[in-house]
This record gives C-alpha cells, sequence and structure tokens, in this order.
C-alpha cells in the first residue's frame, strides 16, 4: 500500500485542527490521522508525547500545519 500526506486542514471554532484531507482525498479525523501515521499509512508526519501522556501530530519539518489549505 502507498503512503498518504496530509495535504489540507479542517479547523473547529476555537482553532484546533479536527481533521485532515489526505493525498489520495480521504477527509479522516485528527485520531485517526494519528492512528494511521503510527501504523505507517501516513508519512510526512511525526507523532509527539508530551509530558501528559497526550499525543499530537507535527509536521515532518517541525513547521506545523499552519500553512496547509482548509479544506472547506
Amino acid at each position: 500500500m502507498e503512503q498518504e500526506q496530509l495535504v489540507a486542514i479542517h479547523k473547529n471554532s476555537s482553532g484546533e485542527i479536527i481533521s485532515f484531507q489526505t493525498s489520495s482525498g480521504r477527509i479522516i479525523s485528527y485520531r485517526k490521522a494519528l492512528l494511521e501515521a503510527n501504523t505507517g499509512i501516513i508519512s510526512g508526519v511525526n507523532i509527539y508525547e508530551g509530558g501528559d501522556g497526550t499525543t499530537s501530530l507535527v509536521s515532518e519539518d517541525g513547521s506545523g500545519f499552519e500553512q496547509y489549505p482548509d479544506i472547506y
């Protein structure tokens, strides 16, 4: 299976990323993106584990996702 990349984001009214669009056109939740990055389905991101045990996605180059276009 070819790895996908994250190409666009969608934020909630608080400015938090809640979903992503992948290079194949799928719209997936933040949580699903975390799971798929962990299993190698999605590449180009790193998983960051905070001191409080929470995990989050960060772009591979560390620049964040702010430069990604909005899905909608």
